[in-house]
């Protein structure tokens, strides 16, 4: 039995056609679409392309999935901001009525820094302009006595290291 080893001439003309198509299309596909223009493109590093919108302004991403090129959008940070920006001034809106609402009225601007006071301060006596006297605690007696004993305690240790230290030096001899 003898089997045929040459394809029929249909079966090699399919073949051939449907190579050459295949392959047309992937050569007209090497490159997403610019639309006339509309589109700039910069190629990436990774074989793909970053696509520009000339009108809207907007960037995609494009790449090519071997069935075609695929773009996608990418995310706008600026956008996002402003969304953010415009809630929290909706939302700031929103909450100074419902303090207006709570207080009746409210005095000042909102945007005004609050004036700023110390709890823990201790109020000035009221004095006229002409009596203002600034009084200094001075130590007393018993204070002086204990610095005057820390100082000379000190003072002896100091002497005391710098005997050493020459004792040391010269070798014991003085």
């Amino acid at each position: 039995m003898r089997i045929a080893t040459s394809p029929s001439k249909p079966t090699l003309f399919i073949a051939t056609a449907a190579f050459l198509l295949v392959g047309g299309a992937a050569s007209a596909q090497t490159r997403p679409d610019t639309e006339n223009g509309r589109y700039a493109l910069s190629p990436t590093g990774d074989g793909g392309m970053l696509r520009l919108d000339t009108k809207t302004g907007t960037v995609s991403t494009c790449s090519n999935s071997g069935t075609g090129w695929a773009c996608y959008a990418v995310p706008d940070e600026r956008a996002a901001l402003d969304a953010e920006i415009g809630r929290l001034q909706a939302d700031n809106e929103k909450l100074k009525a419902q303090l207006a609402e709570r207080d009746g009225t409210v005095t000042g601007k909102s945007e005004d820094a609050l004036p700023k006071s110390d709890s823990l301060k201790k109020p000035e006596p009221n004095v006229a302009e002409g009596e203002r006297k600034i009084e200094i605690p001075l130590p007393s007696d018993r204070d002086m006595d204990r610095m005057m004993s820390f100082l000379e305690r000190a003072w002896r240790r100091l002497i005391e290291m710098a005997n050493r230290v020459q004792k040391d030096v010269s070798g014991g001899k003085i």
